[in-house]
């Protein structure tokens, strides 16, 4: 498969909604399903860490390998073993953390973008910068899988920046664990290991990976050093890992570089400003919500600029399409009127809308190329 085929998210077979129930059915929680055969492999061990490397994806571990050599032990069957499964759609940080989070697609929960329009209103509820309102609990319904690990006894902690802690985005994904504090890799691995002595069920994340991609593209120094922080947490959790433990390790989305010649801007195109009343989504992954009776002028208007750039479709047809995984009524209103999926290394900026780092940005991910959905699932056992 190439690095720009089209990847469809393999909710309920091999997708990132189903490492959490997998890691709790090893754990001896009966109506968890493992549907990643995680049991084979970890058969017999009482904890497990699972730790998240963002941008990290499948399709970036070979130019990773010679600046990772333990992750390439493990990729190359030396320390455990390695596969791809994918991200949920879209195939962006905050949908990622929470179906993660929660064991469910991003339809399900509710999180189906970075940038979301509040339904009935013209405001936009953006998921990396949620101060709490609206409500998670309401906004994100579900029980975390961190919730049912609780009620089981098994004591789950999770390790990330303490800035994070009362985000609103880190209590939709993770509400019920507890929180450790680990910034930097050698913090995140302390923290993780700590927390092994007293939880069963350990969490870590670092977006070192992700944040060097977004400001320098993939490959650069900036990037390879970010690699070698994430292989050095790698090495000092297997390092350290206490007897009959598990570690499961993955990401949230791969990433492309996006050339200059390939960013639209639809604030500087009147054709695509015509009859939409908000733009919610990401670069990658458009949201168009139409004012009443525009939307198929909108669908025609766009189709025709983007032409090969990107697929058009209606909420409808998207829902339809599979891409979040069954989603309720009560969330159906969050995805646009319209879709705009980009193809290729396209990207559709807004620069009157937006911070301006999106247009300064290298790498991007969002959309449904294999680079971007496709990716690590890493297991090694103590």
């Amino acid at each position: 498969m190439g690095l720009l085929d089209p990847v469809a998210p393999r909710y309920g077979q091999a997708s990132l909604a189903e490492v959490m129930p997998s890691v709790l059915s090893v754990l001896g929680m009966p109506y968890e399903r493992d549907a990643l055969g995680l049991g084979a492999a970890l058969a017999g061990v009482d904890r497990v860490a699972v730790l998240l490397l963002d941008g990290l994806g499948w399709h970036q571990l070979g130019v990773a390998a010679p600046h990772a050599p333990t992750l390439t032990d493990v990729l190359g069957g030396r320390l455990g073993t390695a596969r791809s499964i994918t991200a949920g759609f879209p195939s962006t940080t905050p949908v990622s953390l929470v179906t993660l989070g929660t064991g469910a697609p991003p339809g399900a929960h509710g999180i189906v973008g970075i940038v979301l329009n509040q339904p009935g209103t013209d405001k936009l509820v953006n998921h990396l910068h949620w101060d709490g309102q609206p409500d998670p609990q309401q906004w994100q319904p579900l029980p975390t899988a961190f919730t049912r690990a609780v009620n089981a006894g098994l004591a789950p902690t999770v390790v990330s920046n303490p800035l994070f802690e009362r985000t609103g985005l880190s209590v939709s994904a993770y509400r019920g664990a507890r929180f450790g504090a680990g910034v930097v890799a050698d913090e995140v691995a302390t923290a993780m290991l700590a927390a092994l002595s007293t939880s069963r069920l350990v969490y870590g994340y670092l977006p070192d990976v992700d944040r060097a991609g977004h400001d320098h593209g993939i490959g650069t120094g900036e990037w390879r050093t970010a690699v070698g922080n994430a292989d050095r947490l790698l090495t000092r959790l297997i390092d350290g890992l206490p007897p009959n433990t598990g570690l499961v390790v993955t990401a949230d989305h791969g990433q492309l570089d996006v050339p200059a010649d390939r960013r639209l801007d639809l604030d500087k195109d009147r054709r695509l400003q015509a009859g939409i009343a908000v733009v919610a989504g990401e670069p990658r992954v458009r949201y168009l919500h139409t004012i009443p009776g525009a939307r198929a002028d909108v669908i025609a208007t766009w189709q025709g600029v983007l032409g090969g750039a990107a697929t058009v479709l209606s909420r409808d047809e998207a829902v339809a399409a599979g891409w979040f995984g069954p989603i309720p009524q009560q969330h159906l209103a969050r995805v646009g009127d319209v879709v705009v999926i980009c193809h290729e290394r396209w990207v559709i900026l807004a620069s009157e809308h937006e911070p301006s780092k999106f247009t300064r940005m290298v790498a991007f991910h969002g959309s449904s190329t294999a680079a971007e959905m496709q990716i690590p699932l890493l297991v090694v056992r103590r």
